[in-house]
C-alpha cells in the first residue's frame, strides 16, 4: 500500500527570524529612523517594525535602542586614511582641503549618517558625546596637532563648530540656498574662517 503523500508545506509569512539577516535589517531601520527622527523620535518598536521583525530582537542582538544608535553610526570613511590625505601640502591651504573633504564625504551619502547625529545631540547625552569626541579626538587633534600654533583645544573647537554648524545647516535645517549650493561656492566661502581658526590669530589684539 502506497504511503500517503505528505501535505504540501505552507511558507509562513510575517516577521523575520532572529537569523544574521535580522542584525543587518535592524541597522538599516535604525540608520533611517535615526536619520528622520532622531534618537528620541525613533523607538525601539517603529525600528522593529520598520525591519519587520519582533522588538525584542533590538534587545537581542544590541542589548537596547543607544547601543543600536551607536552600531548605526556609519561614518563613510576611515580617518587614518583621510587625514593624512587632508595634511599633505601646504599648510595655508589647510582649511580649503578639510572643508572640500567635509562636503564630498557628507554629499556622498546626502548627509543621512551625520544629519542623525546632529538631531539626535540636543537631547541625548550619548550621541553628543559620540559626535564630540570623534569630531574633536578622532579629527581634528590630528589636525591642530601638527599645524596649531597655540591654544590647540580651543582651535580644534572653533573649527569643529564650524563644520558641524554648516552640517546642521546644509543637512538638517537645509537652509538654502546653503543646502543646495555647490561644493566651490561652499568651500570658498568657509574654508577661510577655518584656516583662521586652525593657524592665525585668535586671541584679542
Amino acid at each position: 500500500m502506497a504511503a500517503p503523500h505528505d501535505p504540501p508545506r505552507v511558507r509562513r509569512r510575517g516577521r523575520r527570524s532572529g537569523g544574521d539577516d535580522t542584525r543587518s535589517a535592524l541597522l538599516d531601520a535604525a540608520r533611517a529612523a535615526f536619520a528622520e527622527r532622531g534618537y528620541d523620535g525613533a523607538t525601539v518598536r517603529h525600528i522593529a517594525e520598520r525591519a519587520g521583525v519582533d522588538a525584542a530582537m533590538v534587545n537581542h542582538w544590541f542589548g537596547g535602542k543607544e547601543a543600536l544608535f551607536t552600531a548605526s553610526l556609519h561614518i563613510p570613511f576611515d580617518p587614518a586614511v583621510v587625514m593624512p590625505e587632508v595634511l599633505a601640502g601646504d599648510h595655508e591651504q589647510l582649511g580649503e582641503r578639510l572643508v572640500h573633504r567635509f562636503l564630498t564625504t557628507w554629499d556622498a551619502t546626502g548627509g543621512a549618517p551625520l544629519a542623525s547625529v546632529i538631531r539626535s545631540v540636543a537631547s541625548h547625552e550619548a550621541a553628543a558625546r559620540m559626535l564630540r569626541e570623534f569630531v574633536t579626538r578622532v579629527i581634528l587633534a590630528r589636525i591642530v596637532g601638527v599645524v596649531a600654533p597655540d591654544r590647540p583645544e580651543l582651535r580644534a573647537a572653533l573649527v569643529g563648530s564650524q563644520l558641524i554648524g554648516m552640517g546642521l545647516v546644509r543637512y538638517v535645517v537645509k537652509l538654502e540656498p546653503l543646502a543646495s549650493a555647490d561644493r566651490a561656492t561652499v568651500v570658498a566661502a568657509v574654508a577661510p574662517t577655518v584656516q583662521r581658526y586652525l593657524t592665525g590669530p585668535i586671541d584679542p589684539s
